[in-house]
């Protein structure tokens, strides 16, 4: 074979690596273009966090990337006829030979430091290598360089570490992404997120911190400037706050548009945009100027999963004025991000305009219920058992939970505020911490115990915090309410000075929350993502385009509830399709017209129902003409509402249809628990039997708190089933002592008849 057509041979070889080289890379960078929204969104994830070491800061772009998200790329070995050129120039080769010389390749620990200045880890040169070795033993002809390569490493007239180009060669063929680090570290440095706003950054901002505990008039004053401005935004952390302000601006004579994530409405018939937007805070635009913002609640900033949207509505909103409305708490670190910005902060105290005390006993029994009580649990369940025990003693209460639709919260609200209504009670769960306006004399804690999400994204249950004690509390004598002066207790004796502690705490200030969480540089930490991973695990196998399946993946649902999920499921294969979901067949879906319910699993069924309308809102404004019956959904959304709240109306009655209908021996209500002591001191469990206690009661009472715990995630099944062994041999154990001892005495006395 002539040098010429060896050289043109070389020249093909090294022109196709080339080309697959640049072709895997390039189609990486314009997915990680593409998927840069999905990385600003982020960026906008993170929530302010001041690390209280001073001088320490983390550098994300000097932190090595997470290898465990690289996924190789399988390569097709397609050498042709021109693979046979290396054995023409030299000799066939051995595969035993290959294998010797590649596992000497890979103990090299030179080669693995050099490989690893390429952004080869050691799982990647590992995985790199597995491949490479694959390749070069499976395939019938190797290219002829690489051919040439390994017949001068056999003859000596080569090293052993020739083979490091072409393996990095391999490994870029399978890791395209090793051609552009660069680019990735670029687009994933978090360090200044103060600078990803211009527009906020090119004028200087007037920061006012209006600061003060629950019913202190703090938002009041922020919404009076807000009124008064030429042009303002609110920022909520709720619909019911956002749709309090758009009315209270309307009815003040000032024209202000709605935004919430399914909902817009324009004041103006046309359509035109007013002065005034009263949003919730996800919706806020960081583009458009305004003379006033107003961002409330802005201790949510610690949120692991929504605080992203204070961060991003503080440093981005683009205003003259921003007005912030929390907890004194976030004073010292809202002060703190803003030297980031350069941007002054003015700081105005509230005290409470009406005051609350904390009684010296607790009620201990509904028979001790008075006008204007609020029950607060932190379960469904526990509304659900506590309002059919209120109902058998006569009265009627009002129900408010976090997953009722906003009209049914309203309208029970204004039940239970009505003067002229009979109901006086209210049962509800931390959801009257925020949005509603409640006539509430006492507030009674059911429990201290509430199931949270770590910073993991693991729920675990724990003892409310000074902060949620005190949010909940306050609701006790607001100043427009009829009752002037609050108080607040426990429904148990053994709850009542664990309250007491808890309020006597300072709360937390926000800067000392989430040291261990910072991942990047100062004051930030990046949100949780579990929701998002969930979703995206869900529609993985469902084709869609990156933007799309992005957008599917930010879409708020309830996963608990499985008819959400399923129905976001179905919506993401139709829209797959490319099939538009029209109003039909969403009615089809979700069996439109409902009936009232007639239990509570009817109920629970209707709000999932609520929840999936709600998502069908929320896509139909980011995919217009895939999700084109908006109107008509939000109208049947309505009519749903209404049936929701003629059935939370008669929950008592579904709670008694639901007993009834129970199954001999089942409970009617999962994870129900009869009113008694809080399931988990922050001390000790309570309700364990006594040492005096055993038999078939010890044993019932066990077994009732083992399946209790094992519902509120406390104990696994495994090791409830150990528990109960364990103790049903304790107590055989204990049987055949009293026999022995009975037998024993028996013995003794017979052998005293003898004698």
């Amino acid at each position: 074979m002539s040098i010429n057509r060896c050289m043109l041979l070389f020249s093909r070889v090294q022109h196709r690596i080339c080309a697959i080289s640049v072709r895997n890379t390039n189609a990486l960078v314009d997915s990680r273009c593409v998927h840069s929204g999905s990385i600003t969104f982020l960026k906008g994830s993170l929530s302010g966090s001041v690390s209280t070491r001073q001088g320490v800061s983390s550098n994300s772009s000097s932190r090595p990337p997470d290898t465990s998200l690289f996924v190789p790329l399988s390569i097709k070995s397609d050498v042709g006829s021109d693979g046979a050129v290396g054995a023409e120039l030299t000799q066939p080769l051995d595969k035993n030979e290959l294998l010797k010389m590649l596992n000497k390749f890979y103990k090299r620990k030179e080669m693995q430091k050099i490989a690893a200045d390429q952004g080869l880890d050691a799982r990647l040169f590992h995985q790199a290598f597995i491949s490479f070795r694959k390749y070069v033993l499976e395939i019938s002809m190797l290219s002829a360089d690489l051919h040439i390569i390994f017949n001068d490493i056999c003859c000596g007239a080569g090293h052993i570490d020739d083979l490091y180009p072409y393996f990095m060669r391999h490994a870029k063929q399978i890791f395209p992404m090793l051609d552009c680090m660069e680019d990735l570290r670029k687009i994933s440095d978090l360090r200044v997120p103060a600078n990803w706003y211009p527009e906020a950054r090119a004028i200087q901002r007037k920061v006012i911190f209006h600061a003060g505990p629950t019913n202190s008039g703090k938002t009041h004053h922020a919404i009076q400037r807000y009124l008064a401005a030429k042009s303002g935004v609110y920022c909520g952390p709720l619909k019911l706050l956002a749709h309090e302000i758009f009315e209270k601006s309307n009815n003040a004579g000032v024209p202000c548009d709605l935004v919430t994530g399914e909902e817009r409405t324009f004041v103006d018939e046309e359509g035109r945009q007013a002065e005034h937007v009263a949003c919730t805070i996800e919706m806020c635009s960081v583009t458009t100027p305004y003379e006033v913002a107003v961002i409330d609640e802005i201790q949510m900033i610690r949120d692991i999963s929504r605080g992203w949207a204070w961060t991003r509505a503080l440093l981005g909103l683009c205003a003259e004025e921003i007005h912030v409305c929390g907890e004194p708490a976030a004073i010292n670190f809202v002060t703190e991000l803003m030297y980031t910005t350069g941007e002054e902060v003015e700081v105005r105290n509230y005290k409470r305009l009406t005051p609350f005390s904390i009684l010296d006993h607790a009620v201990e029994s509904l028979d001790n219920l008075r006008p204007g009580d609020c029950i607060v649990c932190f379960s469904k369940n526990d509304i659900y058992s506590i309002s059919r025990q209120i109902e058998i003693r006569g009265l009627e209460c009002a129900v408010i939970y976090g997953s009722l639709p906003p009209g049914t919260k309203l309208s029970q609200a204004k039940k239970f505020n009505d003067p002229e209504d009979p109901c006086k009670i209210l049962v509800a769960t931390d959801a009257i911490g925020m949005g509603l306006n409640l006539s509430i004399k006492r507030i009674i804690f059911n429990s201290l115990v509430k199931p949270n999400i770590n910073e993991k994204g693991e729920k675990e249950l724990d003892t409310i915090s000074t902060s949620q004690a005190l949010q909940i509390a306050g609701r006790a004598g607001r100043f427009s309410s009829i009752f002037k002066e609050g108080e607040v207790t426990t429904m148990h004796r053994d709850d009542l000075p664990i309250l007491k502690e808890i309020l006597r705490r300072n709360v937390d200030a926000i800067e000392d929350i989430f040291v261990s969480l910072s991942q990047v540089d100062g004051m930030y930490f990046v949100c949780n993502i579990d929701d998002f991973k969930f979703l995206a695990d869900m529609i993985q196998h469902i084709p869609l385009n990156l933007r799309s399946r992005y957008v599917f993946c930010t879409a708020p649902i309830n996963k608990k509830q499985p008819f959400v999920c399923t129905s976001f499921l179905k919506f993401a294969r139709q829209f797959s399709r490319d099939e538009p979901l029209t109003f039909d067949w969403v009615c089809r879906h979700v069996s439109w017209p409902l009936v009232p319910p007639k239990n509570i699993k009817d109920l629970v069924h209707l709000e999932a129902v609520h929840d999936v309308l709600d998502l069908y809102l929320w896509l139909s404004y980011r995919f217009m003409d895939m999700f084109p019956d908006a109107n008509h959904v939000r109208e049947i959304q309505k009519d749903l509402d209404s049936i929701i709240q003629v059935g939370v109306r008669n929950i008592t009655r579904l709670i008694r249809a639901t007993e009834t209908n129970a199954p001999p021996g089942t409970n009617p209500l999962s994870n129900q628990r009869r009113l008694g002591p809080s399931p988990v001191s922050p001390r000790r469990v309570r309700g364990a039997p006594k040492a005096q206690d055993s038999g078939v009661e010890g044993w019932q009472l066990d077994k009732s708190l083992g399946s209790r715990l094992v519902q509120e995630g406390l104990l696994t099944p495994d090791l409830l089933r150990q528990l109960q062994k364990e103790w049903s041999k304790v107590h055989r154990q204990e049987e055949e002592g009293v026999k022995l001892v009975a037998g024993n005495n028996k013995t003794k006395g017979n052998k005293k008849k003898k004698k």
